[in-house]
């Protein structure tokens, strides 16, 4: 009965079966490597999410480039990690209990992409709008390049219309 273990001379001596396997061996880290950047890229950006949704603001400053720019859907944008932290902490004025409910996330290479629903209390002036009580629901995507672990860049896409609209039709 022939010894067909890889311990065998003639098989540990054929270049091209050693050339087969060193090569099989650096695929699979390389896909390992692959899916462990892409699972913290993940994991940055519902970091991010958590402080939208209330969690402590400091965490910015692990989770955003110092040169983050956040491209907003209408001409506004932002940069920063000190403009991030008021720029959240003023819309959570208006909305206080704002929460942010990830529907899909989609991974690929530097970026990450979020579907989310957006649910808060309109409590405050918004755009002109005095406190109404509505309370409002909306979906956003946003679009997140991740750079050395962190975000670099946002677009976000609200359904900024729609927010108004609810508070605008809100009836006690």
């Amino acid at each position: 009965m022939k010894n067909n273990n890889i311990s065998n001379p003639r098989i540990m001596n054929n270049p091209f079966l050693t050339i087969l396997i060193t090569l099989l061996l650096f695929c699979s880290c390389q896909s390992t490597d692959k899916n462990s950047i892409l699972e913290k890229n993940k994991e940055v950006v519902l970091e991010y999410h958590k402080v939208w949704n209330g969690s402590n603001m400091d965490n910015l400053d692990d989770i955003l480039t110092s040169d983050f720019v956040c491209h907003y859907l209408t001409s506004e944008e932002w940069t920063g990690i000190k403009e991030s932290k008021k720029t959240i902490s003023d819309w959570r004025t208006i909305f206080p209990d704002w929460r942010e409910e990830i529907v899909d996330i989609i991974q690929e290479k530097d970026k990450v992409v979020t579907r989310y629903k957006s649910s808060a209390t309109h409590t405050r002036t918004y755009e002109g709008i005095d406190s109404t009580g509505a309370k409002i629901e909306i979906y956003e995507i946003s679009i997140y390049r991740i750079s050395n672990g962190k975000i670099a860049e946002q677009w976000c896409f609200p359904d900024d219309p729609s927010i108004k609209t609810q508070i605008l039709n809100f009836k006690e």
